[in-house]
């Protein structure tokens, strides 16, 4: 959905459902362009698909974002000096349900915490 945006460039898995996921955000996309004239500002809902994508590729299933709850917006991320993105995941399996658990952050600084829960397409 996102084509371009970002680069997943590694995911580690950590056991028990536990994942470090790293991603590069290319700095020259068409969103930056817009989102904002010259200082450019990763947006949140893009965050948002960023995680959704990679907990479909952890899972092999398609999903659909039903809830997100705890959603802290810590620190902008700007693609121009904060390309490179850690993303920390930890999925729990439901029966009818997947809840991820994420902390992403550039460096020692975080910027983003939620817990979203999707529901299986």
């Amino acid at each position: 959905m996102l084509e371009d945006f970002y680069t997943l460039n590694e995911i580690q898995s950590l056991g028990e459902g536990k994942y470090t996921c790293y991603i590069s955000l290319n700095p020259l996309h068409p969103i930056f362009k817009g989102h904002f004239p010259n200082n450019p500002i990763t947006p949140g809902v893009c965050m948002l698909q960023i995680i959704k994508d990679i907990t479909e590729g952890i899972t092999h299933k398609e999903l659909f974002l039903s809830k997100t709850a705890n959603v802290k917006f810590m620190a902008l991320i700007n693609p121009n000096t904060s390309s490179e993105l850690t993303l920390q995941l930890e999925l729990t399996e439901q029966p009818d349900a997947i809840v991820v658990k994420n902390i992403t952050s550039f460096g020692d600084t975080v910027a983003l915490k939620l817990t979203n829960t999707y529901k299986l397409c």
